[in-house]
């Protein structure tokens, strides 16, 4: 299953109500297990993001639809970035001409 790198800012509202971020996890894992995908990690970050979690899931339009729920609830902007395992990056390398 395919590995993603999802990266969050708070917003104004989320970082309002910061104290909720525990259940907010709880909901984002729920979200996760309706798209059949699955939360690796999640943390909390210093520095320019605030959550980072890695998720599998099944394909893009899943990891988007959980993506457009995320930001639907305006505690958070995402940015999701597709992770390639060494398995991976050895068949893309050996595709090269």
């Amino acid at each position: 299953m395919p590995t993603y790198i999802i990266l969050g800012k708070w917003t104004d509202q989320g970082i309002r109500n910061v104290k909720e971020t525990p259940k907010r996890e709880n909901a984002f894992r729920e979200l996760c297990e309706k798209h059949e995908a699955r939360v690796k990690d999640v943390h909390r970050t210093m520095g320019r993001y605030d959550v980072v979690a890695t998720v599998e899931a099944p394909n893009d339009l899943a990891i988007t639809a959980i993506a457009y729920s995320l930001g639907s609830t305006g505690n958070i902007r995402t940015e999701t970035l597709r992770a390639f395992t060494r398995q991976e990056t050895d068949q893309a390398l050996a595709k090269m001409g």
